[in-house]
């Protein structure tokens, strides 16, 4: 099995680099939550990292079918939404696949997922935990600086943000933020009419996520 994961990587990492500059993908998910609930936050977080980390990311995010092949194109996926998220064992597998083979899940709570992405993750990786980041995690130390964890962009029912994350052999697969809304700060400010301040905190944790997600 491990030897077979090993294979998968490496097809997986010829796939992403054939693409070009790297792209962000969407991941487009069925039981009716608002998987598509960006407007140009994925093309504002490209052209962030690629004018502060000097990166060369595809600013032109794709969109993809948690089921389909077409997620081991790109390394680093994300999902947000305000409802129901529903996977077939199909789509679980495919996702669990991807995972373990070298990709990342990026996952927004864009206020209302929470009760359904919970037990996704537990069917996703029933043996591994969902584990909250502290302050000190490599997340919040990267280029940008948070001492006390994400920021808080949309005030929703007053709880603070939380950072949660799984691990597979010490590498995070898959991050998920809670009560923070952060990609509503990485849309254009007539979007939701946020401060540049509170936009800019966004789109540096944002960043330091990329940063470290391709580092590991």
């Amino acid at each position: 099995m491990r030897v077979f994961y090993i294979l998968l990587a490496i097809t997986f990492s010829l796939a992403s680099k054939a693409q070009g500059p790297m792209k962000i993908a969407l991941v487009k998910y069925r039981g009716g939550g608002d998987w598509y609930a960006v407007v140009d936050a994925l093309e504002n977080l490209s052209k962030f990292c690629n004018k502060e980390l000097s990166m060369n990311l595809n600013p032109e995010y794709a969109t993809v079918d948690v089921g389909s092949a077409e997620i081991y194109n790109y390394p680093f996926l994300f999902l947000t939404g305000h409802g129901n998220i529903a996977l077939s064992d199909g789509e679980v597998e495919n996702l669990r696949t991807y995972l373990l083979a070298g990709g990342f899940l990026l996952i927004d709570d864009d206020f209302g997922i929470d009760p359904f992405i919970r037990p996704t993750l537990k069917k996703l990786f029933p043996e591994k935990p969902l584990v909250e980041l502290p302050f000190n995690h490599p997340v919040f130390n990267q280029k940008f600086k948070f001492p006390k964890g994400a920021p808080k962009v949309h005030e929703h029912d007053g709880k603070a943000p939380q950072t949660w994350g799984i691990f597979h052999e010490g590498r995070l697969i898959c991050l998920y933020l809670q009560e923070s809304n952060i990609s509503d700060g990485w849309e254009s400010p007539s979007v939701h009419k946020d401060s540049e301040e509170v936009r800019q905190q966004a789109l540096r944790l944002g960043a330091n996520i990329v940063q470290y997600v391709f580092k590991q």
